[in-house]
């Protein structure tokens, strides 16, 4: 865990300790965010479109989707609140049709991107090196 992350705790890092990803209007751990920006330039030289869905979850967000989405642990798609990727600023949910997912597959490693979720090809989860 980033220990300037890791003062805050999940999903309650102050919207100024995160980094605009673009113009998307998402918000990233400023590593993350950089690293995200530059996969985003790399994949649009080569003609690939990558939308964001989803980035940084507070806490309450957390706990809706765990309402709305049930507990991934049960067969949903929502992470244990406070447990979450997305509640450190470290993870992305993209809009890919095929050759964007298999862009990303091919490629988002370079850029410290793993997709480490089964069931959930949209998420794309930051492992700073």
């Amino acid at each position: 865990m980033p220990v300037d992350l890791a003062a805050y705790g999940n999903g309650r890092i102050p919207r100024e300790a995160l980094e605009p990803v673009g113009a998307t209007g998402h918000r990233l751990w400023a590593p993350t965010a950089q690293s995200f920006e530059r996969l985003l330039s790399a994949a649009a030289a080569e003609g690939v479109a990558i939308g964001v869905t989803d980035s940084y979850r507070s806490y309450d967000v957390q706990v809706d989707v765990v309402r709305r989405k049930d507990l991934y642990s049960q067969g949903g798609l929502g992470a244990k609140p406070g447990t979450s990727q997305h509640g450190w600023g470290m993870a992305v949910d993209l809009d890919l049709d095929a050759s964007a997912q298999a862009w990303m597959r091919t490629n988002a490693a370079r850029f410290g991107f793993v997709e480490d979720t089964p069931r959930e090809p949209w998420h794309w989860a930051f492992q700073p090196s």
